[in-house]
């Protein structure tokens, strides 16, 4: 009898533990860094620091395009700005485009992500330095934890006039049941202590952020884009954001039949920039 209670109780600390390794892994990912630099794309860039709210410093590149409207880009997990500068090179004729990175990622500061947490008031900094510029109108581009970032934002900031997002999740407490479904139904309590270490270490319980949640308010365009072959976020997430943004009349989906994670359809840019001189007047 003895030995099964300590067979119970390793296995319990087992799991415990497992679940605090897998939670400060999702929180303190590896950063990825991209070797990609503006003078590549012809981008004169201006280096900006913006402060978030608890005083950690953002970093961001400025392109100004003098009187045109703005377009913040925010990179996915876990990359950094560089990712964006196919993106900015396209839009930068155009636009007064912002790269942004997010906390944790490339050079900013940030102990953690909190994948959207704190991100969506980062975003709002952000906006606040454009306008101290006396740039705006606002757009913003977001791939991935960006585009989820960028839908939370904007059902707080009326100064974000449209928003383009590239594969978000639409809900993090579903999208953090499909990645451990391989635990069976032990997933539910796993889950359940990513919560519970989440309250402890962030403050708050980061599997409540919602996209869908936000999208199903939104009055402004939206231009929604996703791959029924992407392998990290399930296509399902797309399905639900389109249903929650469907009473939007100035909604636009574009569903692709192929490519990964991150993988631009053709004539993505373009797409982009006409969607964005629409709305951003």
């Amino acid at each position: 009898m003895k030995l099964l209670i300590y067979a119970i109780a390793l296995g319990v600390g087992g799991f415990v533990l497992l679940s605090l390794v897998s939670f400060w892994l999702a929180v303190r990912p590896p950063r990825i860094a991209i070797p990609l630099h503006p003078e590549e794309f012809r981008l004169t860039v201006e280096n900006v620091a913006i402060t978030a709210d608890d005083g950690v410093k953002l970093a961001a590149w400025l392109v100004p395009r003098p009187g045109a409207p703005a377009v913040v880009l925010l990179h996915g997990y876990p990359a950094e700005k560089a990712d964006m500068l196919p993106i900015a090179a396209a839009l930068a004729p155009r636009f007064t485009v912002l790269l942004l990175d997010q906390r944790y990622f490339g050079a900013s500061g940030g102990r953690a992500t909190t994948i959207g947490f704190r991100e969506r008031a980062d975003l709002m900094r952000a906006i606040d330095f454009l306008a101290a510029r006396g740039l705006g109108p606002v757009g913003v581009f977001g791939f991935s934890l960006g585009g989820a970032v960028a839908l939370m934002a904007a059902g707080d900031d009326p100064r974000i006039r449209a928003v383009a997002a590239y594969a978000p999740f639409a809900d993090l407490r579903s999208l953090a049941y499909e990645l451990y479904a391989w635990l069976g139904p032990l997933k539910y309590p796993f889950v359940l202590l990513l919560r519970a270490w989440s309250r402890v270490f962030l403050g708050h319980d980061v599997t409540a952020l919602s996209p869908e949640r936000t999208a199903a308010a939104l009055t402004i365009p939206v231009l929604l884009i996703a791959s029924r072959r992407d392998e990290q976020i399930p296509f399902a997430h797309a399905e639900r954001l389109q249903r929650a943004l469907a009473h939007g009349t100035r909604t636009e989906v574009v569903f692709t039949d192929r490519g990964r994670h991150g993988e631009l359809p053709d004539g993505f840019e373009a797409r982009l920039a006409e969607f964005f001189l629409l709305y951003l007047r």
